[in-house]
């Protein structure tokens, strides 16, 4: 059993047994039949991945570990608003018929501010810290912008990251770990394509500047099951369980913008079978 299946199994049964039911609530998303999603959730969920040990891919079903990291690209890297610059089609449902999905995500991504070392978007603001002020408690990134929020065509889901170094004992090696920070989660649909994404940010922002991966934190403010999830959760938590499996970044690469999706290597992932057509709420 990898860490991540063992901290998704605690989650979803402790969502289950001590959650709190939403029916009845006047709630935001709808099923395709226009029938109200209602959910059972929990508040405050943190989990805790040490990337040290391992990479945190759930072996209970596969996650789509190239097509995550295509959308981080797309965020982090690309600093794209625009599906056609995304090489998979999940976001086409927000865009427009531009392709663009309003201000945000990617779009707070690229937006400059001044600081007194110039000019700089919150990812490279991330990667000048990281380099000259490692050991800095301001670097994080937010792309939850309230002026701009009626121009999102959907508000950012998982909106800010806080990345913290530190030195291992006994050890010229630094560390950097990150808090991701997420409002709202999908358990079923989201929990693991997350939090993949952003274990592989840190492990990309690490090399980028010399230091090791260390842990990802990610709190969830409402971590929900939705109904029509239950009865497939269920099932999924009684799976059997294989260990890990083997991730890693081309390791030559030290610039964070030269990262592409042909160099994240995955050996030995083994996992149960897919879920197939699971029922999205919007």
């Amino acid at each position: 059993m990898s860490c991540a299946d063992r901290i998704f199994i605690d989650m979803c049964k402790d969502i289950l047994e001590n959650g709190v039911s939403t029916e009845g609530e006047k709630v935001r998303p709808k099923w395709e039949d226009g029938t109200s999603a209602y959910t059972i959730k929990r508040f405050g969920v943190v989990n805790r991945y040490d990337l040290r040990k391992e990479f945190p891919a759930l072996t209970l079903r596969r996650t789509g570990i190239k097509s995550a990291f295509d959308e981080l690209l797309w965020i982090w890297q690309k600093k794209s608003n625009n599906i056609h610059d995304l090489n998979s089609h999940i976001w086409d449902s927000w865009a427009d018929e531009s392709g663009s999905i309003g201000k945000a995500y990617g779009y707070q991504m690229q937006v400059k501010h001044q600081y007194r070392e110039g000019m700089m978007d919150q990812v490279d603001r991330v990667l000048y810290d990281l380099r000259h002020n490692p050991y800095s408690r301001r670097i994080m990134t937010n792309i939850y912008v309230h002026a701009d929020l009626h121009e999102m065509n959907l508000y950012p889901c998982a909106y800010s990251m806080t990345f913290n170094v530190t030195q291992e004992k006994d050890s010229d090696k630094l560390t950097l770990n990150a808090i991701l920070n997420q409002r709202s989660q999908d358990v079923l649909a989201a929990n693991n394509w997350n939090v993949v994404q952003y274990a592989l940010l840190v492990h990309m922002m690490a090399q980028s500047c010399g230091m090791q991966a260390g842990e990802l934190v990610h709190v969830i403010a409402d971590a929900h099951i939705y109904d029509r999830h239950i009865p497939l959760i269920r099932e999924l938590i009684e799976r059997q369980t294989y260990p890990a499996p083997k991730v890693w970044l081309t390791p030559d690469i030290t610039d964070f913008y030269a990262f592409t999706v042909d160099d994240l290597h995955i050996e030995n992932y083994v996992t149960g079978p897919q879920i197939k057509n699971i029922p999205i709420a919007v």
